[in-house]
């Protein structure tokens, strides 16, 4: 009985959902996960990035997980945004209002 029990787990691993009949050659959950910064990422080919895109809208797991990656992408790119301080710009246009000033009164 053991034996059986193992062979169910392994094959459970890898094959959340096998949606390959209805759209294709199917995507298992360890190929899906594999790739999905590089789905992400835009770094797979068309045939490719469907075959994970629907791997991704059928498993819910999958989906969950790229759901969750995509959405901590946007809240680290919002929060790392770098921002310069106004006292920097500040000094910044002064420098080039007194070089532009400079720079018309020589000619």
């Amino acid at each position: 009985m053991s034996e059986d029990v193992g062979a169910d787990k392994k094959a459970d691993r890898g094959t959340a959902v096998d949606a390959g009949g209805l759209f294709g050659p199917s995507v298992d959950c360890e190929e899906a996960v594999h790739e999905l910064y590089h789905y992400l990422d835009g770094e797979l080919t068309e045939e490719r990035r469907a075959q994970i895109s629907v791997h991704l809208d059928w498993c819910g797991p999958c989906g969950g997980a790229a759901e969750f990656e995509a959405e901590l992408r946007q809240v680290i790119a919002s929060c790392c945004k770098d921002r310069v301080p106004q006292s920097l710009i500040d000094r910044v246009a002064r420098a080039i209002d007194e070089e532009s000033r400079q720079h018309h009164g020589e000619h």
